[in-house]
């Protein structure tokens, strides 16, 4: 069996029934199941008065009921809101204020709740969902993506990635992160199974690379960032997940040093670098790394090229992106709208506020953000160039950089910070002897004014809720250390 994310119905409903579908850490439910649990969400969403264009809430953590009130708020027209359980209560009324959504779904407990609000038609209509990012105004941005984004984006995995019959995915990020789309879209447009990962499973390393070899993953989507945290256990590697043979990583750039530590344990494996905005439907470029780019090392690895159905180029140094999977707009606000979007050949575009650079085979490399650029003593500096050559110091797996600011706002200095290839314990701590000469490697690599004025060791670099390197909490750990230095030294 399969789900048609063109026409959001399953096809084949007699073949392979028995087939397992999804699995959390509670239960497996096999397409039979799933075919049948869809049908009968959908019967108690009409009972609830739920109606096309009308959003619905969703909120859970990853709970195969989650799933299935996606798939059966795209049967239904209704374009539905995910939102982790991690998020803070005031952060889920916002949201749910923001859409005007009458209904909210607790998937965990399985139940309808009213949210108080009246219920209320968006002005843009076939939406298959509505994603919140983070805002700069500290309220958070709803991006709109229609039925047909989604379509497409299906097809894409389905189509061209060449994961064989019935691929099992591992879906450990949340709902609420775009991301995770690749995992439960890919795999029930595929015909395979999705594999969820809660929190709790991740967070015991042995029984989380336990739970994904029973499971016999075969495709690994996630953040750099997330697959370095696996590699400080040894246990993590083909032995253990022989099953495991595709990595597809986004979000964050990749850089040589990853890769190598990626076939060092996991030497038959095929590496995918992908890069797209929540605003473009998870993704828009794509490419495989094959051994003449391995060769080169580029740092860091290109994002790619186009999809097929996309059009990416640079403008001023920022990508831009159009086709038919880039977003309806922000919801709610057109003044974002005005200055994000505009129309290309037909077709809706996105300026990404990303900065990179394509070469004549029409390959990207993402160079940083726009909103991450810094001018420090006169020079314009991109944190990710930064980080890039962190990662590139002996024995480090990654790094990353934080500029200090005074109360006025102006830059002081650079803080980098090192994720050693080796464990460790928790904190901030000076650099070893093997990192004696940082600044010197440094200096063979970037300009002397991107050089950190200091350098820490962090085993394991905090990240976000999207899985990404946290740079706010490392300048509070930062300055928590250094705030406790006084402390410490007069109490000795």
């Amino acid at each position: 069996m399969q789900f048609d994310f063109d026409r959001f119905e399953f096809t084949r409903p007699g073949e392979s029934p028995s087939a397992l579908a999804i699995q959390d850490a509670q239960a497996a439910m096999t397409w039979g199941e799933l075919l049948a649990a869809v049908d009968d969400w959908v019967l108690q969403a009409l009972a609830e008065g739920l109606r096309a264009d009308e959003p619905l809430v969703i909120t859970g953590h990853k709970e195969a009921a989650f799933v299935v009130a996606m798939l059966g708020c795209l049967r239904l027209g209704v374009p539905f809101v995910p939102i982790d359980v991690i998020n803070p209560q005031e952060r889920i009324q916002r949201i749910t204020e923001l859409v005007s959504a009458a209904t909210r779904y607790d998937a965990q407990a399985r139940s309808f709740l009213p949210t108080g609000h009246p219920a209320r038609p968006l002005e843009q209509k076939g939406l298959a969902y509505i994603m919140f990012t983070s805002g700069s105004t500290g309220d958070p941005k709803g991006v709109q993506i229609g039925r047909e984004s989604i379509g497409l984006f299906a097809g894409w995995i389905r189509d061209c990635l060449g994961l064989g019959p019935a691929p099992v995915f591992m879906d450990q990020m949340l709902f609420s992160f775009d991301f995770s789309l690749f995992n439960w879209v890919g795999a029930l447009a595929c015909g395979g199974s999705v594999v969820l990962c809660s929190r709790e499973t991740i967070d015991d390393r042995e029984a989380f690379t336990r739970y994904l070899a029973d499971a016999r993953v075969s495709v690994w989507a996630s953040t750099p960032s997330f697959l370095r945290q696996q590699l400080l256990d040894t246990r993590f590697n083909a032995g253990e997940l022989p099953d495991l043979k595709v990595f597809l990583f986004g979000a964050e750039s990749l850089t040589p040093t990853m890769v190598e530590a990626m076939w060092e344990r996991f030497a038959q494996s095929r590496i995918i670098n992908s890069y797209g905005p929540t605003e473009a439907t998870c993704s828009t470029t794509w490419v495989e790394v094959d051994p003449s780019m391995r060769e080169a090392a580029p740092l860091p690895f290109p994002i790619g090229r186009a999809k097929p159905y996309a059009e990416v180029f640079i403008d001023d140094g920022e990508i831009c992106i159009s086709g038919d999977h880039v977003m309806r707009g922000y919801i709610n606000r057109p003044d974002l709208n005005e200055t994000r979007m505009f129309t290309r050949n037909g077709k809706r575009g996105y300026r990404s506020g990303d900065l990179g650079d394509m070469d004549e085979r029409g390959l990207v490399t993402f160079r940083g953000r726009r909103d991450d650029q810094i001018k420090m003593h006169g020079y314009r500096i991109e944190l990710a160039e930064v980080d890039a050559a962190l990662a590139l110091l002996p024995g480090v797996r990654a790094g990353s950089s934080v500029a200090l600011r005074r109360p006025d706002g102006v830059i002081v200095r650079m803080v980098g910070f090192v994720d050693p290839d080796h464990p460790g314990p928790a904190g901030l701590h000076p650099p070893g002897e093997a990192l004696r000469d940082w600044k010197a490697i440094l200096a063979r690599r970037v300009p002397s004014y991107m050089i950190p004025s200091e350098l820490l060791v962090c085993h394991g670099l905090p990240i976000s809720q999207t899985e990404k390197v946290d740079r706010k909490k490392l300048e509070q750990m930062y300055r928590e250390s250094r705030a406790s230095r006084p402390a410490a030294a007069a109490a000795n």
